[in-house]
């Protein structure tokens, strides 16, 4: 649009009344008000553009007005910019003003291995450091590895002393992790000398004593001439790694159809030192697990010579344990998930 000179003295004063009275909230706002007067295209740039046109003495003084309100645009712009920051600025101090950069950081709580999982890595490293090593198989097992190879004949009433739960006819829960046991020798030419951790299965009602799940770790050691007396150094280098270098064992006679001679293996009570306390029931002595020689039929059943080839087997509760080594006295705590029972095995290896 071309403007008459006068007409051009009223436009610059009516931009410099605009341009005094202008605000802005945002930098954004700051932006769109640039452009729209000293922008490439903006209302300020507009009326320089006609400078040309006037005479020797219009131009003199349209310069002088030009300018001021050029300036003017320039110096108002810079202020509402400034404005803007300022008050960003001043909104951001506040918010970090509210936090209090003296006080501690709060303590995140940090979880920590279960007791069972724990107790159960302690008992497989002490048989590693004798040459042990750490074999596994399935939980859903068929009868024969579980029962068959272990010298429990169909219908035979020593099936009676684990009540089992059937997935179908000869498919079952585990009962023990003997059947790893089982699996090893069958693939596995002597010397055998494996311990078998695992997660087992039983139809018992569940109690301060019982639970239908737990968890064992037994062990297998085949190869010739291997004695009675092998296994019971054995047992007491486990017994004395595991609750203390003054723990003494004994070995009481027992049953078990997959071992001959069998027996019970008990650990001085690490509680009251053998003087007979409460956990203990007043024997001084605590039971940790079964042990015996391994039967020869179940050798051969699972194709290892019985006539150059001996073994020793044993298997033992995780659960037991560790209710022996930390005075747990109810093992259905282990599988609650409190927290507060949790909390207390943090320092637990």
């Amino acid at each position: 649009m071309i403007y008459g000179y006068e007409c051009m003295k009223e436009k610059i004063e009516e931009l410099k009344s605009a341009i005094a009275a202008a605000k802005a909230a945002t930098i954004e706002e700051v932006e769109a008000l640039r452009i729209a007067y000293i922008g490439r295209k903006g209302r300020v740039t507009e009326l320089i553009e006609q400078f040309s046109a006037l005479s020797g003495e219009q131009k003199k003084e349209f310069g002088r007005d030009i300018n001021g309100l050029k300036n003017a645009a320039v110096e108002r712009i810079a202020q509402l910019k400034e404005l803007v920051e300022n008050a960003v600025n001043s909104s951001s101090a506040s918010v970090e003003s509210d936090i209090d950069i003296t006080l501690p950081a709060s303590v995140q709580s940090v979880g920590s291995r279960h007791p069972i999982s724990a107790v159960k890595q302690q008992i497989l490293d002490i048989f590693h450091r004798i040459g042990f090593v750490t074999a596994d198989g399935p939980e859903v097992e068929d009868d024969w590895h579980v029962f068959g190879a272990l010298n429990f004949p169909e219908n035979h009433p020593a099936r009676d002393m684990q009540d089992t739960f059937f997935v179908d006819k000869d498919i079952l829960l585990r009962t023990h992790t003997s059947s790893i046991q089982v699996r090893v020798m069958e693939r596995q030419k002597p010397p055998i000398r494996v311990v078998c951790p695992g997660r087992v299965f039983r139809n018992e009602a569940i109690s301060y004593r019982a639970h239908c799940i737990f968890h064992q770790v037994e062990g297998l050691y085949i190869d010739k001439n291997v004695s009675f007396a092998d296994l019971k150094q054995t047992i007491e280098y486990f017994a004395k790694e595991c609750f203390g270098e003054q723990s003494t064992i004994r070995l009481r006679p027992s049953y078990f159809p997959f071992t001959e001679p069998s027996a019970e293996v008990d650990v001085s009570c690490n509680l009251c030192g053998g003087k007979g306390c409460a956990v203990c029931k007043g024997t001084g002595w605590l039971e940790i697990m079964g042990a015996g020689m391994v039967d020869p039929a179940v050798l051969e059943s699972c194709g290892i010579d019985s006539s150059v080839y001996t073994g020793f087997a044993f298997g033992m509760g995780v659960e037991r344990i560790t209710m022996l080594k930390y005075g747990v006295k109810d093992l259905r705590l282990y599988f609650e998930n409190d927290e507060r029972f949790l909390e207390q095995f943090k320092a637990v290896y």
